[in-house]
């Protein structure tokens, strides 16, 4: 015959078990919620970070890439934060598009994006697609707001030390060693060799 006592003490146990499966459900639903950025809905730095992690060690061919958005302070200047805001999210959304299942998208914070994906043969051509796709105008409370997009990255095979703080160093380096010398916002540089861009002898011409 079960001892009443002994019933009572699992039903507690199991209670309490319950209880306790329940809290760290939610607080995993609270730390996830809180690596997402609330305007763009990408991976902050911290979730990013972990995620990216685990792509370099299953997939050695990966790459790093850093996007900042140029031209972004005057939109915020002129037409205000909701303006500025609405380039962001746009930014973001078009990022996660541009990275599919395979690619994990986040940011940094300000109008400054990252991203790993999968490293092919096709990725110069790719990136140049990003940064066209980023700087495809917004449109916000009937006003067309444009940037550009500095993008710099980084093949984790290329590195010597490959790890994602080596990536993402060689990407920041990338960069900015890029900012401002090209036209039209479209900037782009792949570490350690520079990127072939599409539509480069229009953009001679125009220089001429």
């Amino acid at each position: 015959m079960t001892n009443p006592v002994d019933t009572a003490q699992v039903l507690a146990v199991l209670a309490l078990a319950a209880g306790w499966a329940l809290h760290a459900s939610r607080l995993h639903r609270r730390l996830d919620h809180s690596r997402h950025d609330p305007l763009t809905g990408l991976w902050t730095r911290d979730g990013w970070s972990r995620r990216a992690e685990r792509i370099i060690r299953r997939r050695p061919r990966a790459a790093i890439l850093l996007a900042d958005l140029d031209g972004f302070k005057p939109v915020n200047d002129v037409h205000g934060h909701a303006a500025g805001d609405a380039v962001l999210a746009a930014a973001g959304e078009r990022l996660a598009a541009w990275c599919g299942a395979h690619g994990v998208a986040g940011r940094l914070g300000g109008d400054e994006f990252v991203a790993v994906v999968e490293d092919d043969d096709r990725l110069d051509d790719r990136l140049a697609d990003l940064a066209e796709l980023l700087r495809q105008p917004v449109e916000h409370q009937g006003v067309r707001l444009s940037v550009g997009a500095s993008i710099g990255a980084a093949r984790l095979s290329a590195l010597s030390e490959p790890t994602l703080s080596a990536a993402l160093a060689a990407a920041d380096r990338a960069m900015y060693r890029v900012k401002g010398r090209t036209r039209r916002g479209r900037r782009l540089l792949l570490a350690p060799a520079f990127a072939v861009l599409r539509g480069l002898p229009q953009r001679l011409r125009l220089a001429a």
